[in-house]
């Protein structure tokens, strides 16, 4: 098999959660042990980093991994989905995955695949652990992808545990309260390993307390201990003041990235503290250039100007309020959204939250889990948002183009699907 027919079998063969949603979920780790052992235990042959959490833990891992980067380290970086392109997920210095590898483990475990039948998720991660101990890595950080206490990528004894925060998402497999929530999400907190939690709740803040206690692991609460106030945007980057720096430059734009700086700057004094060698000129240099080292897409990207074309890959109701709360505060004529869920999402919370001003171009990706142009449509007019149904999300994003002027704004989101389809427009 090409690489292309590799990445093929492992969608057909394999049941993958973002394409099909719960029948292809797979909790529990013996799998991932059983694959880890075959493989002679990989993932102990360098340092890591575990993030989890409801909103944000994509562009913690990314700032994170940027950070050690500039300072020197050789760093993996494994984040789920991806936006475009498999090699997304498993990344070494910001460079993908290299074809010829995925095509070679593939080949050398298909046999087994096809007896133990491990998720789509469960045979990547085997494989972009086996890849970071081939290729060296001095540290990898590891993005969680479902969850925490039950998912595959809890198999992993970190140098240090970071959960961003709790929100309501997943709620079929995590439970149906923020409490229930927290619990799986601290499933990462292992014995005497520092945590960090990035935002916490009264709910949910006893919770990681109580499980850090019992493992004897120190927790740090970042928005008590690094508080990050916006100062303005300047040459299209995000200026921030915080306790330790009276002006940061953040890479990537967006009023929700305040809570995840906080939380990578606690991350990055604990890592001082176990010995990671990072300075202010790391710091600095990894925040502002998070997208150049390791090729970040769809955080609040801009991907054209006149008219201004941003794509966000939010995709809960936590997520949109951070959102819906920055499009109040960009200056443009008319605001045109090109917007598509998937059908096992908090639809309703979301559409409670979106501007009733903007023209609205209703779409669906290619996935089974999109909920249809025309029923979103009929669901958004309950909460006053207006616009037509379009099949795809290359015809949608062309009307809103053409229905646009030179000062007007398109956003362009609601799932990571849609934004990765629209990135392969532009």
């Amino acid at each position: 098999m090409n690489y292309n027919e590799t990445i093929q079998y492992l969608y057909d063969r394999l049941p993958v959660f973002h394409q099909i949603g719960a029948a292809a979920y797979k909790p529990g780790l013996d799998k991932s042990y059983q694959m880890m052992k075959r493989l002679g235990n990989p993932q102990s042959k360098y340092k890591t980093i575990h993030v989890a959490g409801t909103n944000g833990k994509g562009s913690v891992s990314h700032f994170l991994a940027a950070i050690l980067q500039s300072a020197g380290y050789k760093t993996g970086l494994y984040t789920s989905p991806h936006l475009v392109d498999f090699g997304e997920r498993i990344r070494v210095n910001g460079t993908k995955v290299n074809p010829e590898f995925v095509v070679r483990f593939v080949e050398n475990n298909k046999r087994y695949f096809d007896e133990v039948e491990p998720s789509f998720f469960e045979a990547t991660m085997a494989m972009a652990f086996d890849y970071y101990a081939a290729e060296n890595v001095d540290v990898a950080v590891i993005e969680v992808g479902l969850g925490g206490r039950l998912d595959s990528t809890n198999i992993i004894q970190p140098e240090l545990s970071v959960i961003t925060n709790i929100s309501f998402d997943h709620t079929q497999f995590l439970g149906d309260s923020l409490e229930k929530i927290a619990f799986e999400k601290a499933g990462i907190i292992k014995k005497q390993t520092p945590v960090v939690v990035g935002e916490s709740l009264a709910e949910t803040k006893p919770v990681f307390i109580q499980k850090a206690e019992a493992q004897n692991a120190p927790v740090f609460f970042a928005e008590e201990l690094q508080p990050v106030r916006f100062l303005r945007y300047e040459n299209g980057k995000m200026l921030v003041k915080t306790a330790d720096f009276e002006v940061l430059e953040i890479g990537l734009n967006g009023m929700y990235q305040l809570k995840n700086v906080a939380t990578v700057l606690e991350s990055v004094v604990q890592l001082q503290k176990l010995g990671f060698n990072l300075d202010e000129k790391n710091i600095r240099k990894g925040l502002s250039e998070v997208v150049v080292l390791t090729d970040l897409k769809g955080r609040w990207q801009t991907v054209s100007e006149n008219p201004k074309i941003v794509l966000d890959s939010g995709h809960n109701k936590a997520g949109f309020e951070y959102i819906a709360e920055q499009l109040k505060h960009l200056e443009y004529n008319r605001l045109h959204i090109v917007f598509g869920m998937v059908n096992d999402k908090d639809i309703t919370g979301v559409l409670a939250l979106l501007p009733q001003d903007a023209e609205y171009y209703f779409t669906a990706a290619n996935t089974l889990r999109a909920l249809s142009p025309d029923e979103l449509k009929n669901r958004a007019k309950n909460f006053g948002l207006k616009g037509e149904s379009y099949k795809s999300i290359s015809e949608a994003v062309r009307s809103a183009v053409a229905r646009s002027e030179r000062n007007d704004l398109i956003y362009v989101g609601g799932s990571n699907f849609v934004v990765g389809e629209a990135l392969e427009l532009f």
